[in-house]
């Protein structure tokens, strides 16, 4: 019997749809509602307490060492003062409501009790016995959190890890190539699938004048052109970036084997093309402006 090998960027293309997934519930209003009903009102301070409760009461260093490109004074506006209104154990539960809520207005009642949410939690969950936690902070603290008992919710939670997994790892791929967080925000942006400059500046805290003196900087390395497009060699370096990435987020996708990532990077197309279809993600959040 012949083993499929599992290709060099599957691991990558079961990724998009789990993080478009994962992603869902920053944008819901559902996340806002549960948030201010413990207390947490403002969107920023709402980003910052669901995505770092897993760490803990931590302070605005380790939120921005964790996030990478929000700009550290923002981060310090909201953290750790958000502790204060709701501890880290309220929001997270706060949080698995609103996804729960969320994940069934978007699929339907019926996608959420289907057989294939069912199987695609058991396939995400077995992925991520392959996670490592060195030097993976948000991964290894989310990966400490109990999985839920209700298939949704527990390939929501399975889609965070691998999530969270791979963001690590991209940013020990960024700082190895000599991009700081807003540097790695404008390159992204530049490839036509990061988030626009006017979404930066309103969720990273980032002025126009530090997005205009980034793209200095990366002309002056040859990496964007006077039109604020990336050269040859800033291409390269991006598609060196995701191939570092791909290869450090490799094993939870090996782990699984070629025919079940397959199925899962199937599975989660499909919930995550409904989504979408239902409204999911803002019309201005993606592209050049």
């Amino acid at each position: 019997m012949t083993t499929a090998v599992l290709e060099p960027r599957a691991g990558r293309r079961c990724h998009n749809p789990l993080n478009s997934l994962h992603a869902a519930h920053y944008f819901s209003p559902d996340l806002g509602r549960e948030l201010a009903a413990i207390g947490v009102t403002h969107p920023r301070a709402v980003n910052f307490a669901v995505r770092s409760a897993a760490l803990g009461p931590v302070g605005p260093g380790a939120v921005t060492a964790a996030f990478y490109n929000y700009k550290h004074e923002l981060v310090a506006e909201h953290v750790p003062a958000v502790w204060r209104t709701a501890a880290p154990e309220r929001v997270l539960a706060a949080r698995v409501r609103a996804v729960d809520a969320t994940l069934r207005r978007l699929l339907g009642e019926e996608a959420v009790a289907s057989d294939e949410m069912a199987e695609a939690a058991r396939l995400a969950l077995r992925a991520t016995e392959a996670c490592s936690r060195a030097a993976r902070p948000l991964y290894s603290a989310h990966a400490d959190l109990p999985v839920p008992q209700e298939p949704h919710l527990a390939f929501w939670h399975a889609a965070t890890l691998l999530r969270e997994h791979r963001g690590d790892g991209h940013l020990a791929a960024l700082m190895s190539a000599g991009l700081d967080g807003l540097e790695a925000l404008v390159t992204h942006t530049a490839t036509g699938r990061g988030m626009t400059p006017p979404w930066v500046f309103t969720t990273r805290g980032w002025t126009r004048q530090e997005w205009d003196a980034a793209v200095g900087r990366l002309r002056e390395r040859g990496l964007l052109d006077a039109d604020g497009e990336l050269t040859e060699r800033g291409a390269g370096l991006r598609d060196e970036i995701e191939a570092e990435t791909d290869r450090l987020d490799r094993a939870p996708y090996e782990h699984l084997g070629a025919e079940d990532v397959r199925r899962l990077t199937e599975l989660a197309i499909g919930f995550a093309r409904t989504a979408t279809a239902a409204g999911a993600y803002p019309a201005d959040l993606i592209g050049k402006r």
